[in-house]
């Protein structure tokens, strides 16, 4: 097994890290350089930067937020929210990004998707996928959680990894900020269909909820966000307690 990467995501809404419960009722965290160094200094293997408004704004990323993360940060960092065209993602690779993450864009355009890769190399691109229960099956979500595409999320990951994407974040609505662990079915359900790495997103409260998502879920990253926002526990915590459980981490 490869060492399991633990991601700090920061979710950013008017110039400051927020999280909510299921993309609702945002609080404040913190600022998002400010996080960004910290979660370097605490061993982050990687941080995300998610303009969540961006797409439902019908703008770009705010490019003065990458900027001061991308000053700040010390670490490999993805950027995602509002890029659409391979022009942005010039953009934001110039601005020190290592990866951008394409979600509504990728439904949209699924050939983005290869024109990245193309351009940058399957290391460069994420794909995130939004995705809640319905009947009978995972529906993919886009316009931040906000609308159904129409697709089964099994049946996207792996057009996804056809396409040539690098990876895939995958985040759970339904479990999204509850602290009531990741959606284990469907992480495993897409991590077993595809052969590119997962990453495990929604739901993180305790450490052991780690430990689920990497031997039950198949993943083979973890990312959380409130548990570190609001100090339930430390990255160096998170991988100690991986470690332990005989997880390979990087130390």
């Amino acid at each position: 097994m490869n060492p399991i990467r633990v991601i700090p995501c920061l979710d950013v809404k008017d110039g400051r890290v927020v999280k909510g419960v299921r993309f609702e009722n945002l609080r404040d965290a913190r600022d998002p350089a400010e996080a960004a160094a910290a979660y370097s200094e605490q061993g982050a293997d990687e941080v995300v930067l998610l303009d969540i408004a961006a797409t439902v704004e019908g703008r770009g990323t705010r490019r003065e937020w990458v900027k001061r993360v991308a000053e700040a940060v010390t670490v490999p960092f993805t950027v995602g929210g509002g890029i659409s065209s391979l022009d942005d993602m010039k953009e934001i690779f110039d601005l020190g990004a290592a990866t951008v993450s394409l979600n509504t864009a990728a439904v949209r355009n699924p050939d983005l998707v290869r024109q990245a890769v193309e351009s940058y190399g399957p290391d460069a691109l994420t794909v995130a996928i939004d995705a809640e229960k319905g009947e009978g099956r995972y529906e993919v979500l886009i316009e931040g959680g906000r609308t159904r595409a129409g697709l089964e999320l099994v049946a996207w990951a792996t057009k996804v990894q056809e396409l040539g994407a690098g990876e895939i974040l995958l985040t759970s609505k339904d479990a999204d900020g509850t602290t009531s662990g990741y959606d284990i079915p469907m992480t495993q359900a897409t991590a077993e269909a595809v052969s590119i790495p997962v990453i495990a997103s929604g739901g993180c409260g305790e450490l052991a909820h780690l430990v689920d998502a990497v031997r039950e879920g198949k993943a083979s990253a973890v990312l959380a966000a409130s548990v570190f926002h609001f100090g339930t526990f430390t990255i160096a915590q998170a991988k100690e307690f991986l470690r332990e459980h005989g997880i390979p981490v990087n130390l």
